[in-house]
């Protein structure tokens, strides 16, 4: 009971300074996700036995003129397109290796293009034009549906899973928990668009049901990927949590770990979305 309720007590405290900070203006918004950035990197770093300035240094040149200040379009293209298929080889490394490769190339190269890119697109996603005005409630949506997928994957796994999803890299994960995890967040999707529909419906308008619906899937399938993905690493690195940071959770790269692998993912969708629409 006292572990419940330090792990609730510690996720409604980050949820709250994370809303807060969404719907507060850019800048802190910004200035908040740099942070968390800065201390997931820390962990992840450590996890990959990695020491390493210049790791902060590109996240801050990344965060200022990718995210922050796009000096160039079709540098952030080019940077979804690396980051896509850097991704992808490390769901193969998932699905078909014993253990991810930690040479020192490697090691660079998922800074730069899975937790580095991962808060970039993050960031990116409530300004999905460019030069656009700052949309808050598309990114406090978007992790509307993968604290959804999250939770029902977790209740649903917990009371009725019986068949494992990929019991060598997490033996508490179902298949059953995945399927609850999506549902879930098709759910919170159909909420989503009604919630704008009644309140904001030029967004409703522009991003109608389907699309809702379409990414509540990608979220599902995508965050459970990079959760296993985090998984994986912390077997290899013999630890069970990346930190200590939230009481009840472990550190920010166990709570981000979801949301830092799709992140792309659903930048890219919603990028096709528009210039089809």
């Amino acid at each position: 009971m006292k572990e419940i309720l330090v792990r609730t007590i510690s996720g409604v405290l980050y949820i709250s300074i994370i809303i807060f900070a969404m719907f507060t203006s850019r800048e802190w918004f910004m200035g908040l996700f740099f942070v968390l950035a800065v201390i997931t990197l820390s962990e992840y770093l450590k996890l990959v036995h990695l020491t390493s300035y210049l790791a902060y240094f590109l996240l801050a040149a990344a965060f200022y003129f990718l995210s922050y200040d796009v000096f160039a379009d079709n540098a952030v293209y080019l940077l979804l397109i690396l980051s896509g298929f850097v991704n992808l080889f490390l769901l193969k490394d998932v699905l078909w290796t014993s253990k991810i490769p930690m040479f020192e190339k490697k090691k660079y190269i998922t800074v730069v293009f899975y937790i580095i890119s991962g808060f970039v697109f993050l960031t990116l996603i409530p300004i999905m034009d460019i030069d656009g005005p700052f949309k808050p409630e598309l990114i406090v949506a978007v992790f509307i549906l993968v604290w959804s997928n999250d939770t029902f994957a977790f209740l649903v796994g917990k009371n009725l899973g019986r068949h494992k999803l990929l019991e060598r890299i997490s033996p508490k994960k179902t298949i059953e928990g995945f399927v609850g995890g999506m549902i879930g967040a098709v759910m919170a999707g159909f909420v989503i668009f009604k919630v704008l529909e009644n309140f904001i419906p030029m967004d409703a308008e522009r991003y109608p049901l389907w699309i809702w619906v379409s990414l509540a899937i990608l979220i599902s399938i995508f965050g459970t990927i990079g959760d296993l993905i985090q998984s994986k690493f912390k077997r290899q690195a013999g630890v069970k949590d990346s930190g200590i940071i939230m009481p009840g959770h472990g550190g920010l790269y166990d709570r981000l770990d979801s949301i830092i692998y799709a992140s792309p993912f659903i930048y890219a969708f919603l990028l096709i979305v528009d210039n089809v629409s």
